[in-house]
């Protein structure tokens, strides 16, 4: 059940973390959210520290994820996750039953470039979400990465699969899966671990490839593709993550678990252009040589997902990323 479990979204300002929380709310559930406002957000965005192309646009964003939480009456408390005395006043006073741990630099390249942030916001965060976890709370829920399974060796990958990260990000990542399972045989902490890939939906400003290829044509500015767009990624909108996200707090079956939560069908980079020419007919694409550090990806299967705990993805890449993209005209044409 849902209706009055008490849920601590932590990082929930968030891309993930406000769809999450809306969702959660709406079913009844006594959902808080800690949030610095610092990583992708209100903080960072003032100065412009992460130099996105289009402030404002980002801005206004964010500011309708604020406007959403508050209308929808969810707590939001204004805490860096990275404080352990602040974090644990938070869990003093609302004592949840079910922690979503969601704080991180979600952004591969810039965790390259700034390891030292990175490390500070993912697993520093993480170990005091641990620690103020471990007696009395019933659920941890640690949102991974695809990427720790490093270059896909097959064209569908499923859980068991052996994890080989490339880079700063996918390696903190896999550290935190290996600290949670840590948490669980020392304090007996029950956890779910969730590997989630290519998302994209409404209010993302992380910069990932389906925002940026959108941005791009709203703006009139090509679109560049790392590599020829054939490779395939297990695009993921976002109400299917969090409708998995649901399954899992609901199911008992989740617990000491790893689930691929994805829409579980990779297409070609080149689908998203083929979804944009409909709207955006003149767009233009420029193919240039591959990151060396992203790894080579393809299916994550959902098949241990859909047998556990009913997991049910309805938002093919044909449907979900054009319902983005009338998201995004609108949003960009109030600006």
């Amino acid at each position: 059940m849902i209706k009055n479990k008490k849920i601590l979204i932590i990082g929930g300002a968030g891309f993930i973390g406000h769809n999450l929380a809306l969702k959660l709310k709406s079913l009844k559930a006594k959902v808080m959210i800690v949030d610095g406002l610092t990583i992708n957000n209100l903080g960072s965005l003032k100065k412009n520290t992460n130099k996105l192309p289009h402030p404002k646009l980002s801005m206004k964003i964010i500011k309708e994820r604020i406007r959403l939480i508050k209308k929808h009456k969810i707590p939001l408390k204004k805490v860096d996750a990275r404080n352990y005395h602040k974090l644990s006043k938070v869990f003093n006073g609302f004592k949840p039953s079910v922690v979503v741990h969601l704080a991180a630099v979600s952004h591969a390249n810039r965790s390259n470039k700034e390891p030292h942030s990175t490390f500070d916001h993912s697993l520093r965060t993480l170990e005091n979400a641990l620690d103020n976890s471990k007696e009395i709370v019933d659920h941890f829920i640690f949102l991974s990465s695809s990427m720790i399974y490093g270059n896909f060796k097959k064209t569908t990958v499923n859980e068991n699969e052996k994890c080989e990260p490339l880079g700063i990000y996918a390696a903190l990542k896999y550290s935190g899966e290996k600290i949670i399972k840590a948490y669980n045989q020392v304090f007996n902490l029950p956890y779910t671990i969730i590997r989630p890939s290519a998302l994209y939906g409404e209010r993302c400003i992380s910069r990932r490839v389906g925002q940026i290829f959108i941005e791009n044509c709203l703006n009139k500015k090509e679109i560049k593709i790392e590599g020829d767009g054939k490779e395939k990624l297990d695009f993921t909108y976002i109400q299917d993550l969090v409708s998995g996200l649901i399954e899992i707090i609901k199911n008992k079956k989740a617990k000491n678990n790893t689930f691929n939560i994805t829409y579980g069908n990779a297409q070609p980079i080149n689908k998203l252009v083929e979804i944009l020419k409909r709207d955006f007919p003149d767009l233009k694409v420029v193919y240039s040589k591959r990151d060396k550090l992203m790894p080579k990806r393809g299916t994550l299967s959902t098949r241990k997902a859909k047998q556990l705990i009913n997991y049910k993805p309805k938002w093919p890449l044909s449907r979900g990323y054009k319902k983005y993209i009338n998201w995004y005209k609108n949003i960009f044409l109030e600006s």
